[in-house]
């Protein structure tokens, strides 16, 4: 069976303009930004939610990320979600390291209590009309990696599938991801198991897959400006070699980017956010820092993208 290659969770990143350009590569599967059960569950009307459950037609297959620490806000959330027909999973988020999420016993804070993440577990896989997924990491620190116990514990009370990232809540995002670590998740459970972490190329995700033996990969940090890596990783696979990616089609793809933000969002929040995304976009390329660092003081989109499309017929 041909692994999956998919789009990691990545709040504030993953929202559908980018989902969609990443699908349009190849792209299997991918999961919206995390989702509060208690915010949804006092106020699924807000904008604040309703922005992250959007769907766009051009979406294959989505799944939801919940976060929370309470069973029954976490059933709920599942259960009124599951039920609009919008996705085809619902993703618990037992593995976000970010001080705010894990220091208050959500996200990967839910590794340091896992009598409280079964709980968690179990009702939302009650609740749900849709399969039930656990994204974790290694563990909380190096002296309590208890991915393998988590993993047996989700296979045990009706979990679909999980997700691995092969560092510690400690490690953040430092040092490199433990591949024979995700292996040893995936010898100890029957369930498909994918790996997360460090896929920087397409050459490095099929050595991963290889050395791991996971059923499939999410890419987060590697897709940032690159939603080519997915196309690039099927290539590889067919057993060709990744082509390249011109400048035109690089700023091609920025500017419709940036129009599909535009037409979605605030206009100052657009702006705002594809700064970022234009940073990621050309990292590497010619004058990018110059560039960034222009892009980063217009606050007129028109002139922003006056400016790229300056740039399409320029030679690399």
């Amino acid at each position: 069976m041909t692994p999956d290659i998919r789009l990691a969770p990545l709040a504030g990143i993953t929202d559908w303009p980018f989902r969609l350009l990443c699908f349009e590569q190849g792209c299997d599967c991918a999961t919206t930004e995390m989702v509060s059960a208690l915010g949804y569950s006092y106020s699924p009307s807000a904008r604040s939610v309703t922005c992250l459950l959007e769907r766009h037609p051009g979406e294959p297959k989505l799944i939801l990320q919940l976060f929370g620490k309470e069973p029954e806000y976490m059933a709920k959330a599942a259960a009124g979600l599951s039920e609009t027909g919008r996705f085809d999973g619902i993703d618990i988020n037992m593995g976000c390291p970010a001080h705010k999420v894990a220091a208050g016993g959500e996200g990967c804070g839910l590794m340091r209590d896992l009598e409280r993440a079964e709980a968690i577990i179990r009702a939302t896989v009650r609740a749900s009309a849709v399969p039930v997924s656990v994204k974790m990491r290694l563990g909380w620190d190096d002296a309590h990696r208890n991915a393998v116990e988590l993993a047996k514990i989700c296979e045990t009370n009706g979990v679909a599938e999980i997700a691995v990232h092969g560092r510690t809540r400690m490690q953040m995002y430092s040092g490199k991801a433990d591949w024979d670590a995700i292996a040893e998740v995936k010898r100890a459970v029957s369930i498909p198991v994918l790996g997360n972490g460090d896929i920087a190329d397409a050459g490095d995700c099929l050595e991963k897959i290889a050395r791991s033996g996971v059923d499939g990969v999410l890419i987060g940090r590697g897709a940032l400006g690159n939603p080519w890596l997915f196309r690039q990783i099927r290539q590889r696979m067919a057993g060709e070699e990744p082509s390249p990616v011109p400048r035109k089609q690089r700023i091609g793809t920025i500017l419709r980017h940036y129009g599909m933000m535009l037409d979605w969002k605030p206009e100052h929040i657009a702006v705002a956010e594809m700064r970022k995304h234009i940073g990621w976009y050309i990292s590497g390329t010619r004058g990018a820092a110059a560039l960034r660092d222009r892009v980063n003081h217009m606050d007129d989109p028109v002139q922003v993208m006056e400016l790229l499309r300056g740039l399409e017929d320029e030679s690399e």
